[in-house]
């Protein structure tokens, strides 16, 4: 499904991006780097991955599993992932007023929370959406006949915000953080075990369960 392939593939930009940023904040925490940089990268997470990437999953394919293919929107991965925006959204929002101002010794160490909390969950977030939620929501919807969901192209903005990222990078070698823990599956969900049990427990029929216990005892 070519819609799931460009997500995955803005994926790996943002992914990036999420890098750029804690190095732009390292910078900014030792008095270096341009502070301008600041809106330029909040541009991109709130034009480019909010504005454009967030809102093609959420109006697009998370629409479609709940209204095409019979899945729960106000509980499960839907419910959690769509929450996880809000949350990763209002994490930019505190950060707006700290990445390009004067830092004082409290606003050090709040930014520094802040852009490791925002980059942890939204690494975490792509894997689960990467290695759970788009595998199952494409054969979920082949299931109901839905080969295909519109895309779209960037707005003029959205595209600036991608270009102007692009060159962030250049500038600001993306950082990954061995202290985050990322992976495959539901338990690299943030909201596993809080909000949301786990696409088995959430979106599982009883047939599905039958077939899954039926395999395990014929290996």
């Amino acid at each position: 499904m070519q819609l799931i392939e460009d997500l995955r593939q803005e994926h790996e930009l943002i992914e990036q991006v999420v890098g750029s940023l804690r190095a732009f904040v390292t910078a900014r925490l030792a008095d270096q780097g341009d502070p301008a940089d600041g809106a330029r990268f909040l541009a991109f997470f709130r034009r480019y991955a909010g504005d454009f990437h967030h809102d093609k999953e959420e109006a697009v394919l998370f629409q479609a599993l709940a209204e095409r293919a019979e899945i729960p929107a106000a509980r499960g991965p839907i419910a959690a992932l769509t929450s996880e925006h809000r949350r990763m959204g209002g994490l930019l929002d505190a950060m707006e007023g700290l990445l390009g101002s004067p830092l004082s010794g409290s606003d050090r160490t709040r930014l520094q929370a802040l852009a490791v909390d925002y980059s942890h969950a939204l690494w975490r977030h792509i894997d689960a959406e990467n290695s759970v939620l788009f595998p199952e929501a494409q054969e979920r919807l082949r299931r109901f006949h839905v080969r295909e969901l519109p895309s779209r192209t960037m707005t003029e903005a959205e595209a600036e915000a991608r270009e102007a990222a692009l060159a962030l990078m250049a500038r600001y070698p993306p950082y990954m953080d061995p202290e985050v823990h990322r992976g495959d599956g539901c338990v690299a969900c943030p909201s596993f075990g809080t909000t949301c049990d786990g696409l088995e427990r959430e979106w599982w029929t009883e047939l599905e369960w039958e077939d899954m216990w039926d395999r395990m005892s014929s290996d």
